[in-house]
């Protein structure tokens, strides 16, 4: 499932609250990105930013740095955050999904953090009854300045979705080799809300997984209500 394992990192942050408390960015993140192939929101090591940035260099910008730092503090300890996981995903009756990282980079292998489909419109689901969450996942870009603790960003979403089709509100892109392009989205159009997911899509091309969903939201918003 790649980077959509970061909206079950989102939503037990969002969960646990605290998202004013400021985190340290620990040695070792931007390594640990670029090791396995993931993308980085640019943070540095010894910047202090607080939870709910971090949230948003996670879910635009799908930042492994951010999943790292979150991870370690709401574990506490990276194996302790990937057991509570595990254990969520359980409740939320996910019975086909495992975890062992926080964001979905090939770690350990490339294969040992998996899902399904059904899995993960529970998960998807779940995090967009979150206000927090629904307003992070449906910005197309989010600006921070430069404080007296970190440098400016800018966190640009993936999801093109949010930019070429009319009602959509999130939620996150996914990519790594094995996995291909996914995508768990969602969309409001005339009181009806869909969410889907697309994983490793057949299309060809930078949006394929966005030109799977839209297809597959345009087929739902077509069907007449049940009476």
């Amino acid at each position: 499932m790649a980077s959509l394992t970061k909206v079950m990192t989102a939503y037990m942050v969002i969960q646990a609250g605290d998202l004013g408390r400021t985190l340290t960015v620990p040695k070792g993140v931007i390594a640990y990105a670029s090791k396995y192939g993931g993308e980085s929101g640019g943070t540095r090591a010894g910047e202090k930013l607080t939870v709910r940035d971090l949230l948003y260099d996670l879910m635009l910008q799908s930042g492994a740095d951010a999943a790292y730092t979150l991870g370690n503090v709401y574990g506490p300890g990276m194996g302790s955050f990937i057991a509570r996981m595990n254990a969520t995903a359980k409740q939320l009756g996910m019975d086909h999904t495992h975890f062992t990282s926080p964001d979905g980079l090939p770690y350990p292998t490339e294969t040992s953090t998996y899902s399904t489909p059904q899995d993960l419109l529970i998960l998807g689901q779940a995090a967009m009854q979150s206000a927090v969450f629904r307003s992070v996942v449906g910005q197309v870009q989010y600006h921070l300045p430069k404080g007296p603790g970190n440098i400016e960003h800018w966190w640009y979403n993936d999801d093109s979705l949010l930019r070429t089709y009319r009602g959509a509100i999130g939620i996150k892109t996914g990519f790594t080799d094995i996995a291909g392009h996914c995508l768990l989205f969602e969309a409001a159009r005339g009181g009806r809300t869909l969410i889907g997911v697309v994983l490793d899509s057949p299309a060809t091309g930078f949006r394929a997984s966005e030109n799977d969903a839209t297809r597959i939201l345009d087929w739902g918003f077509s069907l007449k209500r049940a009476s």
